[in-house]
């Protein structure tokens, strides 16, 4: 499928299917009324009869407009034009791609490129809808035995502008969301792929095709031999209940100057988790081949910013490792040291996550990074305490924490900072060790950041739990969602014309 741009009289244009946008008193955008001159009032009569009125989300497909050149036209509703904002306008695009999806149309020409949002340019606008329009389409079918047929796949989405200059604006906005989406598909194929076949040595071969297929990146693998010599004890605690052998998988695009100090994203990649010797229940347990979907928002965010060619130095780590119960594995109360020479109480084997990626922060000071912001899905507790809406967001500097929520508002894969207060350390004392692993039932999203905290110190540092924002368990609707690729990659957009600052900015 292939996306483009369109300009002139959206009448005009020959498609299968012409996407245009009426609010709920009456007002059209400027396509619709392009449309509805050409037809002679053909789409205000419509709007008499009452059957549509433009409420906001409201679909209504029109055949053989009179005056047009296209075999339908699609109405969407956008509501009252004194409320429109992002998120309604998000809401409108992903009605019109759900109901797309049920007809027949193979070419498409989308003029909601024109819906006025207050504070979002054409750009913006064009960015969204190719974003949500190639997440309606998606699909993975890799383990079906027989994929479904559908003769109705899209042929061609372009996009409508009004001029030559805007015409520029949306051709620049298509070409860069295509790398998006590219990058978020890449992190939805990984995290929806079965533990049987993504293992960590999965992970590791997926990044060396990355980087033969995009020239700014190269790729390393660290295997377990390596890492007992750099004293990852901590890592290989929960790697060692496994057959599949560990990996510390680091991506480096190398997109700005070579002494300018890379911004490094480190991913879990747990790529199953059955809780260990803590051994989780069985009901949902299926859900666990997303707990590497941190790393697999890595993947994404490193295969986005390659296509893009942002000028700017990355690098992507992410901690794999399959977490396992047999007779090799880590019992509840061993202590286990990590390579930053800190000891660790394990007190529930099924909080692992941290102790893989306690050891890559700790790996990744050696880069003298610019900021540093690990992807997790680290904890129950975060989907309690912010459901699926937005994503924890931890931070020992402000103007990192700043800078990833005004991200995530831009590309509305938004987060919600949270306490990292020296009151929740406390709860990580360990009679034996430095520190356990677990801080007990209270704050249970907090004391995991508090533990990575421990080992952040030395730069600018982030945490996301993406425990509820990056996939959806169970139902016919299950999947990984792909965050958060696009509050990553805009995130890095912002910093490319930034100076890079160094670790010395760290707050403790």
């Amino acid at each position: 499928m292939k996306y483009g741009t369109r300009m002139g009289n959206a009448a005009k244009a020959r498609n299968q299917c012409s996407i245009v946008g009426i609010f709920d008193n009456g007002q059209l955008t400027p396509s619709a009324k392009q449309i509805d001159e050409e037809s002679k009032g053909y789409l205000r009569k419509i709007l008499k009869r009452g059957d549509f009125k433009g409420k906001a989300n409201q679909i209504m497909v029109l055949h053989d407009v009179p005056g047009t050149t296209a075999t339908r036209v699609m109405l969407v509703g956008l509501g009252n034009p004194e409320t429109m904002d992002a998120a309604r306008f998000a809401t409108a695009a992903k009605a019109a791609i759900g109901r797309l999806k049920t007809l027949s149309a193979k070419t498409i020409l989308c003029c909601l490129t024109d819906v006025d949002v207050p504070g979002r340019d054409v750009a913006w606008r064009t960015t969204r809808l190719v974003e949500i329009f190639g997440g309606g389409l998606y699909r993975f079918t890799e383990f079906k035995g027989k994929p479904p047929e559908n003769g109705n796949e899209i042929e061609v989405i372009d996009f409508h502008a009004a001029d030559k200059a805007e015409q520029e604006l949306v051709d620049a906005a298509v070409s860069s969301t295509v790398a998006l989406v590219t990058g978020i598909t890449v992190a939805k194929d990984l995290g929806n792929t079965p533990g049987n076949v993504c293992t960590p040595t999965f992970l590791a071969d997926k990044a060396k095709e990355i980087a033969s297929t995009y020239r700014s990146i190269t790729t390393k693998v660290i295997e377990e031999k390596e890492m007992e010599k750099l004293g990852m004890g901590a890592f290989l605690s929960v790697s060692r209940g496994s057959l599949q052998p560990g990996k510390l998988i680091v991506m480096t695009h190398k997109g700005g100057k070579a002494k300018d100090a890379p911004h490094v994203l480190v991913g879990k990649g747990i790529t199953f988790d059955t809780g260990g010797i803590s051994l989780k229940p069985g009901a949902g347990m299926h859900e666990m081949i997303y707990d590497m979907c941190g790393a697999a928002s890595v993947f994404g965010a490193m295969v986005a910013v390659a296509g893009q060619n942002l000028p700017i130095n990355v690098i992507g780590v992410v901690a794999a490792a399959e977490n396992m119960p047999s007779g090799d594995a880590s019992r509840p109360g061993d202590i286990v040291k990590t390579m930053s020479g800190q000891t660790v109480e394990i007190l529930n084997t099924d909080a692992e996550g941290r102790l893989v990626l306690c050891d890559a922060l700790t790996y990744v000071d050696k880069f003298n990074p610019s900021t540093v912001v690990d992807i997790a899905t680290l904890t129950g507790a975060c989907i309690i305490a912010l459901g699926a809406h937005a994503t924890a967001l931890y931070a020992n500097d402000d103007a990192l924490a700043s800078a990833l929520l005004n991200a995530g508002e831009e590309t509305l894969d938004r987060a919600w900072r949270m306490p990292l207060w020296e009151d929740y350390q406390a709860q990580l004392n360990s009679a034996f060790a430095d520190m356990a692993n677990i801080g007990g039932r209270e704050a249970g999203s907090i004391t995991a950041a508090c533990f990575l905290a421990r080992y952040a110190k030395k730069y600018r540092w982030a945490h996301l739990d993406v425990a509820g924002t990056a996939f959806k368990g169970s139902g016919p609707t299950k999947g990984s969602t792909g965050r958060p690729v696009s509050l990553l990659v805009q995130y890095l957009k912002d910093q490319a014309s930034n100076a890079p600052k160094g670790r010395n900015s760290a707050k403790a």
